[in-house]
Protein backbone atom coordinates (compact mmCIF):
# COMPACT_ATOMS: atom_id res chain seq x y z
CA UNK A 1 0.00 0.00 0.00
CA UNK A 2 1.31 3.31 -1.02
CA UNK A 3 2.09 6.25 1.62
CA UNK A 4 -0.04 8.39 0.35
CA UNK A 5 -3.09 6.50 0.00
CA UNK A 6 -5.78 7.22 2.11
CA UNK A 7 -5.83 5.34 5.95
CA UNK A 8 -9.61 4.67 7.31
CA UNK A 9 -7.91 4.11 10.77
CA UNK A 10 -7.15 7.31 11.29
CA UNK A 11 -9.53 9.59 11.80
CA UNK A 12 -9.24 12.86 9.04
CA UNK A 13 -8.06 16.24 10.91
CA UNK A 14 -10.85 19.09 10.59
CA UNK A 15 -9.82 22.82 11.34
CA UNK A 16 -13.01 24.23 11.63
CA UNK A 17 -13.87 21.08 14.45
CA UNK A 18 -10.84 21.96 16.14
CA UNK A 19 -11.68 25.28 15.98
CA UNK A 20 -15.14 24.73 17.91
CA UNK A 21 -13.82 22.48 20.38
CA UNK A 22 -13.61 24.44 24.27
CA UNK A 23 -9.29 24.86 24.66
CA UNK A 24 -9.02 23.31 28.71
CA UNK A 25 -8.47 25.99 31.40
CA UNK A 26 -5.85 28.23 31.37
CA UNK A 27 -4.90 30.71 34.39
CA UNK A 28 -5.78 34.08 33.56
CA UNK A 29 -2.09 36.42 33.99
CA UNK A 30 -3.10 39.18 34.49
CA UNK A 31 -6.22 38.53 36.63
CA UNK A 32 -4.35 36.46 38.81
CA UNK A 33 -1.24 39.25 39.34
CA UNK A 34 -3.71 42.19 39.91
CA UNK A 35 -5.92 39.81 42.80
CA UNK A 36 -2.39 38.91 44.29
CA UNK A 37 -1.36 43.05 44.57
CA UNK A 38 -4.76 43.62 45.60
CA UNK A 39 -4.82 41.16 48.45
CA UNK A 40 -1.05 42.46 49.75
CA UNK A 41 -1.15 45.15 52.23
CA UNK A 42 0.84 48.03 51.01
CA UNK A 43 3.29 50.17 53.17
CA UNK A 44 3.16 53.73 52.20
CA UNK A 45 6.43 54.15 54.78
CA UNK A 46 9.36 55.13 52.64
CA UNK A 47 12.61 53.02 52.81
CA UNK A 48 14.97 54.05 54.99
CA UNK A 49 17.67 55.83 53.64
CA UNK A 50 21.31 54.39 53.23
CA UNK A 51 24.24 55.68 55.53
CA UNK A 52 25.84 58.26 53.17
CA UNK A 53 29.20 57.73 54.81
CA UNK A 54 28.59 54.05 53.77
CA UNK A 55 27.68 54.34 50.21
CA UNK A 56 30.12 57.68 49.97
CA UNK A 57 32.66 56.65 47.21
CA UNK A 58 30.38 55.00 44.29
CA UNK A 59 27.06 56.65 44.75
CA UNK A 60 28.27 60.31 45.22
CA UNK A 61 32.34 60.72 45.21
CA UNK A 62 33.42 63.58 47.23
CA UNK A 63 34.58 66.66 45.00
CA UNK A 64 38.42 67.20 45.57
CA UNK A 65 38.94 70.43 45.07
CA UNK A 66 41.67 70.73 42.58
CA UNK A 67 45.61 70.97 43.15
CA UNK A 68 46.46 75.13 42.61
CA UNK A 69 50.41 75.31 42.17
CA UNK A 70 52.73 76.78 43.31
CA UNK A 71 51.43 76.88 46.87
CA UNK A 72 52.72 78.17 50.07
CA UNK A 73 53.98 75.19 50.40
CA UNK A 74 56.15 75.17 47.50
CA UNK A 75 57.23 78.57 48.23
CA UNK A 76 59.10 76.86 51.63
CA UNK A 77 60.41 74.27 49.98
CA UNK A 78 62.82 77.15 48.38
CA UNK A 79 64.26 78.08 51.76
CA UNK A 80 66.22 74.67 51.95
CA UNK A 81 67.05 74.91 48.46
CA UNK A 82 68.49 78.11 48.89
CA UNK A 83 70.08 77.17 51.92
CA UNK A 84 72.02 74.92 49.77
CA UNK A 85 72.67 77.70 47.26
CA UNK A 86 74.20 79.71 50.01
CA UNK A 87 76.62 77.02 51.60
CA UNK A 88 77.86 76.55 48.30
CA UNK A 89 78.48 80.00 47.56
CA UNK A 90 79.82 80.55 51.33
CA UNK A 91 82.27 77.61 50.11
CA UNK A 92 83.76 78.64 46.75
CA UNK A 93 84.19 82.24 48.56
CA UNK A 94 86.43 80.80 51.35
CA UNK A 95 88.40 79.22 48.16
CA UNK A 96 88.64 82.39 46.24
CA UNK A 97 89.99 84.15 49.70
CA UNK A 98 92.59 81.04 50.22
CA UNK A 99 93.77 82.10 46.62
CA UNK A 100 93.71 85.91 46.72
CA UNK A 101 91.47 86.26 43.65
CA UNK A 102 90.90 89.57 42.56
CA UNK A 103 93.34 90.42 44.89
CA UNK A 104 90.58 89.81 47.66
CA UNK A 105 92.16 87.90 50.95
CA UNK A 106 89.76 89.15 53.83
CA UNK A 107 85.86 88.73 54.04
CA UNK A 108 85.79 92.96 55.04
CA UNK A 109 86.93 93.79 51.57
CA UNK A 110 85.42 90.52 49.71
CA UNK A 111 81.99 92.82 50.83
CA UNK A 112 83.04 95.57 48.87
CA UNK A 113 84.24 94.22 45.72
CA UNK A 114 81.67 94.07 42.81
CA UNK A 115 83.41 90.46 41.88
CA UNK A 116 82.55 88.87 45.16
CA UNK A 117 79.41 90.56 45.44
CA UNK A 118 78.13 89.77 42.10
CA UNK A 119 79.43 85.96 41.98
CA UNK A 120 77.94 84.84 45.10
CA UNK A 121 73.97 86.04 44.89
CA UNK A 122 74.95 84.54 41.23
CA UNK A 123 76.25 81.28 42.65
CA UNK A 124 73.55 80.92 45.14
CA UNK A 125 70.41 81.81 42.42
CA UNK A 126 71.88 79.25 40.25
CA UNK A 127 72.49 76.42 42.29
CA UNK A 128 68.82 76.75 43.21
CA UNK A 129 67.89 76.92 40.04
CA UNK A 130 69.65 73.83 38.93
CA UNK A 131 67.46 72.29 42.14
CA UNK A 132 64.39 73.65 41.64
CA UNK A 133 64.01 72.88 37.82
CA UNK A 134 64.97 68.92 39.36
CA UNK A 135 62.82 68.66 42.21
CA UNK A 136 59.66 70.41 42.02
CA UNK A 137 58.40 68.65 38.59
CA UNK A 138 58.17 65.49 41.09
CA UNK A 139 55.22 67.30 43.16
CA UNK A 140 53.75 68.90 40.12
CA UNK A 141 54.07 66.40 37.41
CA UNK A 142 54.74 68.75 35.33
CA UNK A 143 58.20 71.16 34.06
CA UNK A 144 59.56 73.49 36.35
CA UNK A 145 58.42 76.29 33.65
CA UNK A 146 55.08 74.81 32.90
CA UNK A 147 54.45 74.88 36.39
CA UNK A 148 55.53 78.74 36.92
CA UNK A 149 53.54 80.28 34.12
CA UNK A 150 57.12 80.77 32.03
CA UNK A 151 54.91 81.44 28.63
CA UNK A 152 57.79 82.62 26.57
CA UNK A 153 55.53 82.67 23.32
CA UNK A 154 52.74 85.06 25.36
CA UNK A 155 55.36 87.59 25.94
CA UNK A 156 56.78 87.81 22.63
CA UNK A 157 53.24 88.34 21.08
CA UNK A 158 53.18 91.58 23.37
CA UNK A 159 55.53 92.83 21.31
CA UNK A 160 56.00 96.65 21.56
CA UNK A 161 54.16 97.11 24.53
CA UNK A 162 57.18 95.62 26.33
CA UNK A 163 59.78 98.22 25.83
CA UNK A 164 56.54 100.48 26.34
CA UNK A 165 56.21 99.50 29.74
CA UNK A 166 59.59 99.61 30.81
CA UNK A 167 59.70 103.30 29.34
CA UNK A 168 56.69 103.89 31.76
CA UNK A 169 58.51 102.56 34.60
CA UNK A 170 61.59 104.63 33.76
CA UNK A 171 59.07 108.03 33.44
CA UNK A 172 58.17 106.89 37.17
CA UNK A 173 61.79 106.84 38.63
CA UNK A 174 62.36 110.48 37.12
CA UNK A 175 59.40 111.76 38.30
CA UNK A 176 60.89 110.29 41.67
CA UNK A 177 63.99 111.41 41.08
CA UNK A 178 62.47 115.09 40.92
CA UNK A 179 59.93 115.03 43.64
CA UNK A 180 61.67 112.69 46.01
CA UNK A 181 65.27 112.59 45.41
CA UNK A 182 67.52 110.04 47.05
CA UNK A 183 70.40 110.46 49.36
CA UNK A 184 73.45 112.01 47.87
CA UNK A 185 75.39 109.03 48.72
CA UNK A 186 73.45 105.62 48.64
CA UNK A 187 75.42 102.47 49.25
CA UNK A 188 75.37 101.53 45.43
CA UNK A 189 77.30 104.19 44.87
CA UNK A 190 80.30 102.64 46.22
CA UNK A 191 80.22 99.68 43.66
CA UNK A 192 80.58 101.99 40.70
CA UNK A 193 83.57 102.65 42.04
CA UNK A 194 85.76 101.81 38.08
CA UNK A 195 84.05 101.79 34.96
CA UNK A 196 84.95 97.71 35.07
CA UNK A 197 82.99 97.21 37.71
CA UNK A 198 80.26 99.48 36.26
CA UNK A 199 79.95 97.53 33.48
CA UNK A 200 79.56 94.14 34.89
CA UNK A 201 77.26 95.82 37.28
CA UNK A 202 74.91 96.72 33.89
CA UNK A 203 75.64 92.68 32.59
CA UNK A 204 73.67 91.30 35.81
CA UNK A 205 70.97 93.54 36.09
CA UNK A 206 69.72 93.10 32.46
CA UNK A 207 70.85 89.60 32.94
CA UNK A 208 70.82 87.03 35.83
CA UNK A 209 69.13 89.97 38.68
CA UNK A 210 65.73 89.96 36.59
CA UNK A 211 65.52 86.40 35.82
CA UNK A 212 65.90 85.05 39.26
CA UNK A 213 64.18 88.13 41.05
CA UNK A 214 61.00 87.94 38.71
CA UNK A 215 60.72 83.40 39.08
CA UNK A 216 61.00 83.90 43.22
CA UNK A 217 58.64 87.31 43.40
CA UNK A 218 56.30 86.70 40.41
CA UNK A 219 56.90 82.90 39.77
CA UNK A 220 56.71 81.81 43.55
CA UNK A 221 55.14 84.39 45.99
CA UNK A 222 52.67 85.85 44.29
CA UNK A 223 50.83 83.25 43.04
CA UNK A 224 51.26 81.16 46.25
CA UNK A 225 50.22 84.35 48.46
CA UNK A 226 46.78 84.48 45.73
CA UNK A 227 46.07 81.02 46.15
CA UNK A 228 46.49 81.43 50.23
CA UNK A 229 44.17 84.22 50.23
CA UNK A 230 41.39 82.43 47.94
CA UNK A 231 42.20 78.79 50.40
CA UNK A 232 41.02 81.13 53.25
CA UNK A 233 38.18 82.67 52.01
CA UNK A 234 36.71 79.61 50.70
CA UNK A 235 36.89 78.21 54.05
CA UNK A 236 35.38 81.03 55.53
CA UNK A 237 32.60 81.22 53.23
CA UNK A 238 31.81 77.82 51.99
CA UNK A 239 32.56 79.21 48.20
CA UNK A 240 33.69 75.84 46.11
CA UNK A 241 37.46 76.71 44.68
CA UNK A 242 37.33 78.09 40.89
CA UNK A 243 38.16 75.49 38.54
CA UNK A 244 41.61 74.74 36.69
CA UNK A 245 42.03 77.18 33.88
CA UNK A 246 43.06 75.09 30.49
CA UNK A 247 46.54 75.04 31.00
CA UNK A 248 45.84 74.01 34.40
CA UNK A 249 46.52 77.09 36.24
CA UNK A 250 44.41 78.41 39.30
CA UNK A 251 42.04 80.79 38.21
CA UNK A 252 42.10 83.72 41.13
CA UNK A 253 40.05 85.71 43.22
CA UNK A 254 40.29 90.00 42.28
CA UNK A 255 40.46 90.63 45.69
CA UNK A 256 43.47 87.59 45.82
CA UNK A 257 45.14 89.23 43.12
CA UNK A 258 45.27 92.60 44.68
CA UNK A 259 46.15 91.67 47.97
CA UNK A 260 49.22 89.25 46.68
CA UNK A 261 50.41 92.43 44.80
CA UNK A 262 50.83 94.81 47.43
CA UNK A 263 51.93 92.11 49.75
CA UNK A 264 54.58 91.03 47.06
CA UNK A 265 55.50 93.98 46.55
CA UNK A 266 56.75 95.16 49.87
CA UNK A 267 59.19 92.48 50.28
CA UNK A 268 60.63 93.18 46.92
CA UNK A 269 61.34 97.00 47.77
CA UNK A 270 62.56 96.23 50.92
CA UNK A 271 65.53 93.57 49.43
CA UNK A 272 66.74 96.29 47.32
CA UNK A 273 65.91 99.46 50.34
CA UNK A 274 69.57 98.81 51.73
CA UNK A 275 70.90 99.81 48.39
CA UNK A 276 69.42 103.11 48.00
CA UNK A 277 69.93 104.04 51.97
CA UNK A 278 66.35 102.67 52.73
CA UNK A 279 65.31 106.41 51.68
CA UNK A 280 61.34 107.14 51.16
CA UNK A 281 61.35 107.91 47.39
CA UNK A 282 63.19 105.01 46.21
CA UNK A 283 60.98 102.45 48.75
CA UNK A 284 58.05 104.23 47.21
CA UNK A 285 59.36 103.56 43.23
CA UNK A 286 60.69 100.33 43.77
CA UNK A 287 56.48 99.65 45.25
CA UNK A 288 54.98 101.33 42.12
CA UNK A 289 57.56 99.22 39.73
CA UNK A 290 56.52 95.59 41.48
CA UNK A 291 53.19 96.60 41.54
CA UNK A 292 53.63 96.87 37.58
CA UNK A 293 55.05 93.86 37.29
CA UNK A 294 52.44 92.22 39.06
CA UNK A 295 49.84 93.60 36.81
CA UNK A 296 52.03 92.35 33.85
CA UNK A 297 52.54 88.59 35.33
CA UNK A 298 48.84 88.13 36.37
CA UNK A 299 47.12 89.83 32.97
CA UNK A 300 49.16 88.30 30.41
CA UNK A 301 49.66 84.74 32.90
CA UNK A 302 53.00 84.75 31.55
CA UNK A 303 56.13 84.88 34.05
CA UNK A 304 58.11 85.73 30.97
CA UNK A 305 56.54 88.96 30.22
CA UNK A 306 57.50 90.28 33.71
CA UNK A 307 60.74 89.19 33.34
CA UNK A 308 61.08 90.57 29.52
CA UNK A 309 59.69 94.35 31.10
CA UNK A 310 62.11 93.62 34.76
CA UNK A 311 65.12 93.47 32.46
CA UNK A 312 64.07 96.33 29.98
CA UNK A 313 63.82 98.50 32.70
CA UNK A 314 66.93 97.63 34.17
CA UNK A 315 68.76 98.30 30.35
CA UNK A 316 67.14 101.81 30.48
CA UNK A 317 67.65 102.45 33.54
CA UNK A 318 71.24 101.43 32.99
CA UNK A 319 71.53 102.61 29.30
CA UNK A 320 70.88 106.28 30.91
CA UNK A 321 73.34 106.16 33.46
CA UNK A 322 76.18 104.84 30.65
CA UNK A 323 75.04 108.01 28.93
CA UNK A 324 74.96 110.47 31.67
CA UNK A 325 78.76 109.52 32.49
CA UNK A 326 79.93 108.66 28.79
CA UNK A 327 80.51 105.14 29.16
CA UNK A 328 80.99 104.99 32.69
CA UNK A 329 84.28 106.75 32.12
CA UNK A 330 83.15 109.80 34.45
CA UNK A 331 81.70 108.07 37.86
CA UNK A 332 81.88 111.35 39.43
CA UNK A 333 78.82 112.87 37.86
CA UNK A 334 76.68 110.51 38.56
Amino acid sequence: MSDLEHTPDEPEFDPLAARDQALPDAPEPALSLSKELASETVDSTPPAEEPAELFQSWSRPEAVPPTRIPHLGHLCLLIPLGLIGLFCASVLLMIALRFHLFGVATMDDAVKEVHYILGSEAIIYLVTFALSIVIYPLFWNKGFFAGIQWRGAAALRLGWRIPALSLGCCSLALLDEIFLPGPEHAPIDDIFRTPGAAWLLFAFGVTLAPFFEEIFFRGFLLPALATAWDWASERFTGKRPSPLDANGHPQWSIQAMVIASIATSLPFALMHAEQTGHSFGPFLLLIAVSLILCVVRLKTRSLAASTMVHACYNFMIFSFMMIGTGGFRHLDKM
